[in-house]
């Protein structure tokens, strides 16, 4: 068992369904995750896979399919599967989202229809709020829905959209104009159905192609572009127009405890690539592993690796108990993000110019890294979260 990122007090029914993830990423996902990024290919029998494991359902309740886990053990299954290879973990963190939403936030009939299906991976989530003009800036959204009998009419172009062409059900963040006196209170989360694909997905809704990435291959990235699309309005989620900004931002919420554990995974495996390559490569006639100043890179890369850890595992655990956790959340996404992209560069040092080569393992966690620092808000608007935090904490 590794030393680095252990995570006590976990029941047995975790540590045999983590058992089960971690086993199946070193079987199915690491041996084949640089050859499929450097093709940007879907990972179509991986996902297969995970549908089999029961990922997709893992903290959807048993009532409707899933297994009714906890944030803490969706973390730490993320974990594992990033490890192996980040872009996976991609694949079911929107998914999650979805199925989050619509258990808290939506209707009976809402969670009757859609959570069963999403539980079995059948249909597939993704969630839109970005758009090309604007990215952390949630405020400044221009999509819009307008009301025409029993229906809305959607116009407006959305961005960032992980999972885009592969989903079948998309939450979209759209102005609906409800007359409040703050923006936050005039935006809707409507829940679309679409054909998976790309091109005209349904009447009036367009996926126009992938975004081609840095990194963060293989999930595909897309524009949604709505041209009059009609949408009943019973597929606003919740039921209730006005609600859509503060549905959004608990999903994030979590989605952020999500990417913190992409950021524990990758950093961890970035360490495990530098320990085992140092104790290899010999200069001056000894391992690297021997000189000092590798040894002392090792050793802030293996702190960090379990700073992040502990940190993202008390976040889930904040958030599984109840209380409020955008502080804790804020903090594991921010550290984490930071953490993984100091260990992964520091991985990189010591493989050397053999990092260079896109053969090695390491010169794909360099391109996937800095995806960490942005998604699901910047470092700064992390900062500017838990200093909000703070204040409210330690007001005199």
């Amino acid at each position: 068992m590794r030393r680095l990122a252990r995570t006590e007090g976990l029941t047995e029914q975790q540590r045999e369904i983590l058992a089960a993830v971690r086993d199946f990423a070193e079987r199915e996902i690491l041996p084949v995750a640089t050859e499929l990024e450097h093709a940007d290919e879907y990972p179509e029998k991986i996902v297969a896979g995970m549908r089999e494991l029961g990922v997709f359902g893992l903290m959807i309740p048993e009532e409707y399919g899933g297994l009714g886990e906890s944030l803490l053990t969706y973390a730490l299954a993320v974990e594992e599967i990033a490890r192996a290879w980040m872009s996976v973990s991609g694949i079911i963190n929107t998914h999650f989202i979805v199925s989050y939403l619509l258990l808290k936030h939506g209707t009976e009939e809402q969670k009757a229809n859609y959570l069963p299906r999403l539980a079995e991976g059948s249909l597939r989530g993704a969630f839109s709020m970005s758009e090309p003009h604007c990215g952390s800036d949630v405020s400044a959204i221009k999509t819009r829905a307008v009301r025409d009998g029993d229906d809305y009419v959607i116009t407006g172009q959305k961005y960032w959209l992980t999972n885009g062409g592969t989903s079948s059900l998309v939450a979209v963040l759209v102005v609906t104009d409800e007359g409040a006196d703050s923006v936050y209170r005039n935006m809707s989360t409507f829940l679309v159905e679409k054909t998976p694909g790309f091109g005209e997905v349904a009447p009036g809704l367009l996926i126009p192609g992938k975004i081609d990435k840095m990194g963060y291959k293989g999930v595909d990235t897309t524009e949604l572009v709505f041209d009059g699309f009609r949408i009943g309005a019973d597929q606003v989620l919740g039921g209730a127009n006005g609600r859509g900004f503060h549905q959004m931002m608990d999903g994030v919420e979590v989605g952020r405890v999500n990417v913190a554990a992409r950021a524990c995974g990758m950093a961890l495996r970035a360490f495990e690539l530098a320990i085992d390559y140092a104790q290899q490569r010999e200069t001056f006639g000894k391992q690297i592993a021997q000189h000092q100043a590798v040894q002392f890179r090792l050793a802030e890369m293996a702190t960090k690796v379990e700073a992040a850890h502990q940190m993202m595992t008390m976040a889930a655990r904040r958030k599984d108990s109840g209380e409020r956790n955008d502080l804790e959340a804020g903090m594991a996404k921010y550290l984490a993000g930071e953490y993984c992209k100091e260990v992964v560069e520091d991985s990189f040092r010591i493989h050397g110019g053999y990092a260079y080569s896109k053969e090695t393992e390491i010169e794909r966690l360099y391109r996937e890294a800095p995806m960490l620092l942005i998604g699901e808000g910047t470092a700064d608007v992390q900062k500017m979260i838990i200093g909000r935090r703070l204040l409210e904490d330690y007001r005199r």
